[in-house]
């Protein structure tokens, strides 16, 4: 199912779908060659829009016919814009409800305009209704979510003849563009009469209101605006104080939909109304764009004249306009992904008009059924983004890493997460319980002194003497790692209790040993290639400060062999308070890479042990920041308990998440950890847990061998997901180590891991080469059959 949903969801956003273009007549404005290219770059698709029930002119409009999905980002609330269109009884349904109500208000709208239910544009809608249906729809509501077209229509004109439902539907529309250009007039030729004063001369509209008034039983609310100037340095701060009163008004009254004004007898060659627009995105954000119709009025001027010398096809001009005007709009936004719909509107009286006294533009289309088709295709669709929370799913701008960080991995990190105080990572609960429960005794000191052997005297021994030889020698290297391991733990706890560290020998506690000069470092008489010796340097220093080279032989200036830095310091700030920072930063000739990790810690000496840190991460051209909080306590002598809290920012979205920890440790090597949490962001939210059970070896932690059980429990968009694993970490022999990791889940998804680490069985090794001559002859397997068929094809 989630194949499908990704599928269904490119369909929604690709601009094949959303990018509807108008016909390319006999006559073009453009050259031809130009054209031709314009056309391969964009893939123009034909389409017909005509909005009248009879025939008319073959030549089609030159509106783009095409409603974003995503739009109406203005409208993050429902009731704001679908809530007022809705009944009680409809308020109180479900989202894919509401949507089949929208879906069946829409058809009950087009048998009030009049144009055919055939009609491209209106099934173009339905299936992006349709698509965002299922896009957001569950598993068991795939069933609802197929509200077959014909059912609908069926539902719509019952309604329509009876009359019950009331058809409550309403429109608010926001209008923009410079002065001059036919706003006023146009709110007059749709509403009738002088609702609103108009002149040919001078700026008529001086401040924002909204106008009221009704066309074919629909209530529109015009909110008319004051016309921006050119774009110039005297009008920019003008048109600045425009927009920003614009901007106050529509917080309290949100538009349902957006149209932009041009004249198209004012649109040529020199169209440079890119500042304008520019300075429209900068206040008003880009997502403005997503719910606006360009209105292009005066569209029965005198047409130009084309390369022969006779006035350009009119269907053709129009589409060169369309053309700049969109240009320029991709440029102010920096995306070429939008395709916004095209109205063509005629406000002068002379106006050509039908039969029924309505008036036509020359290619034979009735613009008011037009301009009212649009907005309510633009008002539907923007209902339906707002109840299927589409608001934040796309973003206008350039191009970037718009992937969202996954939630359940995000939950899973955060749930894996240990609190670390030092660059070994010592501060670790369950090694103290380790080293407290060794015995008193030392072994170490109680064996007998062994005769430590030359190479000589060593190749002179039987093979069963050397490995009796050998497993004595790592016999006492464990015992002695176990007695420093044990000391180092004695040494912390004193030093904490006492603040005196411990030492069994008196002799060495008579302080630090005088600093002796070591002999300066040989410098290599150039920083030429030929003495590298420079590059590699890692600097220790008695601060504790650790820095060293992030080491990339495969960098981008082979002269320097590295290129980042790492940094760690862990220290004691003060009594009781451990800090730690760890850092890596990384530069190339494109990406700057910063990883960082702070952590404070408060130790109480009764027991718990408060911290807060902050993580930095960059991703692509964004900051990864998580803040986070934990309380660790041992509320008995084999459980520590531990609670966190965290809070991340990647771009605009926040993430916020709890978690709860608890471990067990016995006296037999076992231990038990369990841990719950949740975390929420995007308006999504993810549940999960696991239980652990580790059998620790009988050397550990000097040996690292151990064997972990997990069992781990995901929930996240109305599925849970199960799974188990393994991982066992062992040695097989003295110089041989086996790591073995297998996890499978409810989704019948998994995976095993085998890895095998040997100084003695070199033939293992062999496995590799094995590996590697298979995956060769098998591609040259399959060349030889592809160029047989190849062969036989031709």
């Amino acid at each position: 199912m989630t194949s499908i949903k990704d599928w269904v969801f490119s369909q929604v956003i690709s601009k094949s779908i959303g990018s509807i273009r108008p016909l390319s007549t006999s006559e073009s404005f453009l050259s031809p060659d130009s054209q031709n290219e314009e056309l391969a770059n964009q893939g123009l698709t034909q389409t017909n829009t005509n909005f009248i029930s009879r025939p008319v002119s073959t030549e089609t409009t030159c509106s783009s016919s095409d409603i974003q999905i995503t739009q109406d980002s203005l409208s993050p609330q429902v009731e704001s814009s679908s809530g007022s269109n809705l009944s009680t009884e409809e308020k109180n349904l479900d989202p894919l409800d509401k949507v089949e109500a929208l879906q069946v208000k829409f058809l009950r709208l087009l048998c009030r305009l009049g144009p055919s239910l055939d009609n491209l544009t209106v099934a173009k809608v339905l299936y992006r209704i349709h698509l965002a249906s299922l896009i957001r729809a569950g598993e068991s509501d795939l069933g609802r979510a197929n509200l077959k077209s014909d059912r609908a229509r069926a539902i719509a004109a019952e309604q329509e003849e009876t009359g019950v439902p009331e058809l409550n539907f309403s429109l608010k529309i926001l209008v923009l563009g410079k002065t001059g250009v036919g706003k006023s007039s146009t709110i007059n030729s749709i509403l009738g009469g002088s609702k609103v004063i108009t002149d040919a001369f001078r700026p008529a509209t001086n401040r924002v209101h909204e106008i009221v008034g009704t066309a074919n039983g629909i209530t529109i609310s015009f909110i008319d605006t004051p016309g921006l100037l050119p774009s110039s340095l005297n009008s920019d701060s003008k048109n600045r104080r425009i927009l920003h009163s614009i901007k106050r008004f529509i917080r309290k009254s949100r538009p349902d939909v957006v149209l932009y004004f041009e004249r198209l007898d004012l649109i040529h060659m020199g169209y440079h109304d890119f500042p304008l627009l520019k300075l429209v995105t900068d206040i008003l954000g880009p997502a403005i764009w997503f719910s606006t119709n360009i209105v292009i009025t005066h569209s029965s001027a005198a047409l130009p004249e084309g390369q022969n010398g006779y006035p350009v096809s009119y269907d053709s001009y129009v589409s060169y306009c369309t053309q700049v005007v969109q240009h320029h709009i991709h440029q102010a936004i920096l995306d070429t992904k939008l395709e916004n719909p095209v109205i063509l509107v005629e406000n002068h009286p002379s106006c050509r008009v039908d039969n029924a006294g309505r008036k036509v533009l020359p290619n034979g289309q009735v613009w008011v059924s037009q301009f009212l088709f649009f907005c309510i295709c633009t008002k539907i669709l923007g209902d339906v983004n707002t109840l299927l929370r589409f608001e934040d799913s796309i973003q206008l701008g350039p191009l970037r890493n718009s992937r969202l960080p996954s939630l359940p991995h995000l939950l899973s990190s955060f749930l894996k997460h240990r609190m670390k105080l030092s660059p070994d990572g010592a501060d670790n609960e369950m090694d103290e319980l380790s080293f407290s429960e060794m015995d008193e005794e030392d072994e170490y000191d109680q064996l007998p002194p062994i005769r430590v052997l030359t190479k000589a005297q060593f190749k002179k021994l039987t093979p069963s003497q050397k490995h009796d030889y050998l497993d004595e020698l790592d016999y006492r290297e464990t015992l002695y790692l176990k007695k420093q391991l044990k000391q180092e733990y004695i040494r912390r706890i004193e030093k904490t209790n006492d603040g005196v560290p411990f030492d069994d020998n008196p002799e060495n506690q008579e302080g630090p040993p005088e600093a002796i000069v070591l002999p300066d470092m040989a410098i290599p008489s150039s920083f030429d290639s030929d003495s590298p010796v420079h590059r590699y340097r890692c600097l220790i220093m008695s601060n504790q400060w650790l820095m060293r080279p992030v080491l990339d032989p495969h960098g981008w200036d082979h002269d320097v062999g590295f290129d980042g830095i790492n940094i760690e310091v862990a220290g004691e700030v003060k009594k009781n308070v451990i800090a730690y920072i760890a850092g890596q930063m990384s530069k190339d000739k494109q990406d700057f890479n910063i990883q960082c990790e702070t952590t404070a810690a408060f130790v109480d000496p009764r027991g718990p042990t408060y911290s807060v840190g902050l993580d930095v991460q960059s991703a692509s051209k964004e900051l990864i920041c998580s803040f986070r909080g934990n309380t660790k306590l041992q509320s008995f002598q084999h459980n520590i308990t531990e609670c966190g809290v965290s809070v991340m920012s990647y771009g605009n979205k926040y993430y916020c998440g709890a978690k709860i920890e608890d471990s067990i440790f016995t006296k037999k090597r076992l231990n038990f950890k369990m841990n719950a949490g949740g975390m929420r962001g995007a308006g999504e939210t993810a549940y999960g847990g696991s239980f652990e059970a580790i059998l620790k070896g009988k050397d550990y932690p000097v040996r690292d061998e151990k064997v972990n059980l997990s069992m781990t429990i995901l929930s996240f968009q109305k599925e849970t997901v199960v799974g188990g694993g393994i991982q066992s970490d062992y040695r097989l022999t003295r110089g041989t180590k086996m790591s073995l990791n297998a996890n499978l889940n409810s989704r019948k998804m998994g995976q095993v891991c085998v890895k095998i680490n040997s100084s003695e069985h070199m033939e293992i090794a062999l496995i590799a080469v094995i590996s590697l001559f298979r995956s060769l002859f098998r591609k040259k397997s399959y060349d030889n059959s592809s160029s047989k068929e190849t062969q036989e094809t031709g």
